[in-house]
């Protein structure tokens, strides 16, 4: 159940983004389901390999070279859902960035409601 809710958290803070931001665009709500189902799958399972492979990169940038392989990321969930477009690497990384600002803010308000 608390995934589900993770899961509608993200796809309504991937609806917003895709308002603010010009060069993100969601078509409708299923593809922001899809967006968030994917990103959590990619995190799953891409993220750990890919920050494997940079961990030199990431100790020397004390670890904000992470914010790369977030945009990365989003770019993949790009070309995997349709309905979902993020034009050029700037865009997908100010929309990492504020999507795990904004997930780390209410995934802190959902914890706190449940103690």
């Amino acid at each position: 159940m608390k995934f589900i809710l993770k899961l509608l958290i993200t796809a309504v803070l991937v609806v917003i983004l895709s308002k603010i931001l010009p060069n993100v665009t969601v078509d409708n709500y299923v593809s922001a389901v899809l967006v968030a189902l994917s990103l959590s799958l990619l995190n799953f399972i891409v993220r750990p390999i890919l920050v494997i492979l940079t961990l030199p990169v990431t100790v020397l940038t004390l670890g904000i070279f992470l914010l790369v392989i977030n945009a990365i990321i989003i770019l993949l969930a790009d070309w995997l859902v349709d309905g979902f477009e993020v034009n050029g690497f700037l865009w997908a990384f100010i929309f990492a960035l504020l999507l795990a600002i904004g997930r780390s803010i209410l995934f802190k308000i959902l914890e706190k409601d449940n103690n």
